[in-house]
């Protein structure tokens, strides 16, 4: 365990190296900082900390860097989330309330996240697996020809055509509408098919070939559109952080474009809070050199999806990460409300 006094020479060099980008040294810890105590003291700390591995020596720089070890310890014990000011929740606020769509919404908190961070961000849809469902709409188009719309709890829309095998009145398709609501409103997917089944039987013979087609093509519609769907954005902000990235980025922006890449790297939707992995805690060898920010973020108190953002382990940690929670909330209520 590191003592007191040496967690705060950890911090001390994280915030520096961040905000300087230059290799940080005892002379400079010691101007800048209240240690209470002397540079020959701090020199000592920092010989103890590289020995430990949490920060290094790079080239012949008389100044050290933390290491991806370091900044893992600093996240873990000594960077506390840094509040959006309230000038800052206002804009997020403003911004994201005006999106018309879940589109709008996926897009806007994608261009959002990267200005705040000014890192790549990544924003999951929502996915339907784990939606329910919060209204279902039957439309007559035609004698034989319905329109049925799926509503979900995070805003998403989804429409499709049933040909009917029969005409089916207005008066038969209220009925099917009201008795398909109360069966399968606020509840999830997955329980849909078992809550449906026996629902033709409830109608004429006639209508039963009507109703079985309704139904049908409302469930290859909760199955049919279950693959996960990403928007990224700000990817041209790495280019600021050239100096960060060892040999070359393009390591680093071939990991970006291969979806299944980044869905890894977000995680489980499951896990709401906000996770961060740093360097060599990334699996894809292409991001070695960065580190991901990400937070599940949902309606009613369950993350449906996740959001986050990827830039270079040198990076503000306690700010980025009030900047991811703080706009996956908004997004959350966004949702909720719609």
């Amino acid at each position: 365990m590191l003592s007191e006094r040496r967690l705060q020479v950890l911090r001390a060099i994280v915030q520096d190296y961040v905000g300087t980008e230059e290799p940080v040294g005892s002379k400079a810890l010691t101007e800048r900082h209240n240690l209470g105590v002397s540079p020959a003291t701090v020199r000592n700390d920092m010989a103890a900390l590289e020995d430990e591995g949490y920060i290094a020596q790079p080239h012949t720089s008389a100044g050290r860097i933390p290491t991806d070890k370091g900044y893992r310890l600093f996240v873990d014990k000594l960077a506390g989330v840094k509040p959006m000011t309230a000038p800052e929740r206002r804009a997020i606020q403003n911004f994201l309330e005006g999106a018309v769509d879940l589109d709008d919404v996926v897009a806007r908190t994608v261009r959002l996240l990267a200005q705040l961070t000014r890192q790549v961000a990544v924003v999951q849809y929502p996915s339907l697996t784990r939606s329910t469902v919060r209204h279902v709409e039957l439309l007559s188009l035609a004698p034989a020809r319905v329109m049925l719309v799926l509503i979900t709890d995070t805003g998403r829309v989804e429409q499709r055509m049933v040909d009917c095998p029969a005409p089916f009145g207005e008066a038969s398709l209220a009925d099917l509408r009201a008795r398909l609501n109360s069966r399968v409103a606020g509840r999830r997917f997955a329980d849909v098919p078992k809550l449906v089944e026996d629902l033709p039987e409830a109608f004429e013979p006639e209508d039963r070939g009507t109703v079985s087609m309704v139904l049908s093509t409302l469930l290859e519609t909760l199955v049919e559109e279950n693959e996960e769907r990403l928007m990224i954005g700000g990817t041209a902000n790495l280019t600021r952080f050239g100096h960060d990235f060892p040999l070359t980025i393009r390591p680093v922006l071939e990991a970006l474009e291969e979806q299944v890449v980044l869905l890894k790297l977000l995680g489980e939707a499951k896990d709401p809070g906000v996770t961060v992995r740093i360097g060599h805690e990334n699996a894809h060898e292409g991001l070695n050199s960065t580190s991901v920010v990400s937070v599940g973020y949902g309606s009613g108190g369950e993350a449906v999806a996740k959001l986050g953002v990827v830039g270079p382990t040198r990076m503000d940690y306690p700010g980025t990460m009030g900047a991811v929670r703080a706009v996956a909330r908004y997004v959350g209520q966004i949702l909720a409300e719609s």
